[in-house]
């Protein structure tokens, strides 16, 4: 099963970092987010995986180009310019970079890769989030209600504590509690191939008419997914993951 990938947007609430990279590409622990995502499906036994490029999408290109060699101990003859790469475990995934427009939508990214898809069922997420969401009770929940589309809904942690008041006073104070009911769409996602027909083309955001129209057909499922998710928006967000993964304690480090 592929695994598509979304990176082509333009990242302006990470501006600081996003002016010279795309969103996906900015690091976590030395390693861009990107990588962590791959890891995580990878964990799963998903390792072929197709990336909807865009903004900065030779940024994206050269690192895979190079990956093989970068992430190697190498032997290199200055004479001749001949590198020789060490043996080292390999990471067993097959990358398909694909240019799908700097101005696509979403949606439209999603439709570009049709030709690759070729009519099976497919995972989908975005190059910008990581989560501890369990891929193989996520496939299965899929199939087992059968409609077209099953998003991962999260209830991600409000950014301030929470306060309850009896008068003027605080009784009960809880820092950083998760928003009650407030689930979002968290990505990771598993489609049918039925789903291409929601989408009109280039200018259509997935996230609006296509998803709208499978809610109204009752074709879209959520997925309860209520441990850890975390998106990269900010640079607030990007030094909060950061922290998690040097406290060795990363929640969506499954793989050994």
């Amino acid at each position: 099963m592929k695994v598509v990938i979304l990176c082509g947007g333009l990242g302006t609430r990470l501006a600081e970092e996003t002016e010279v990279k795309p969103k996906p590409m900015v690091e976590i622990g030395g390693r861009p987010i990107l990588w962590h995502i791959l890891k995580h499906y990878a964990h799963y036994g998903y390792r072929e995986f197709v990336l909807a490029l865009g903004y900065k999408g030779e940024s994206i290109k050269r690192y895979f180009l190079e990956f093989h060699h970068l992430d190697s101990d190498l032997t290199i003859n200055l004479a001749t310019g001949q590198a020789i790469s060490h043996d080292r475990e390999r990471e067993n995934w097959t990358v398909h970079l694909i240019d799908t427009g700097h101005a696509t939508q979403t949606g439209g990214r999603i439709k570009r890769l049709a030709p690759l898809l070729k009519g099976a069922t497919f995972m989908l997420t975005y190059g910008d989030g990581v989560s501890n969401v369990n891929l193989h009770r996520l496939l299965e929940f899929h199939r087992a209600h059968g409609r077209l589309a099953t998003v991962t809904a999260v209830r991600p942690p409000a950014r301030f504590g929470g306060l309850i008041f009896n008068g003027d006073y605080v009784v009960e104070f809880t820092e950083k509690p998760q928003i009650g009911e407030g689930w979002i769409n968290g990505g990771f996602f598993v489609l049918e191939p039925g789903v291409l027909d929601y989408i009109e083309g280039d200018d259509t955001v997935f996230e609006r008419s296509p998803l709208e129209r499978l809610a109204h057909d009752r074709q879209l499922v959520a997925y309860r997914h209520d441990d850890f998710w975390q998106c990269m928006d900010t640079l607030r967000d990007a030094r909060l993951l950061e922290s998690l993964w040097q406290s060795g304690k990363a929640p969506w480090k499954l793989w050994a």
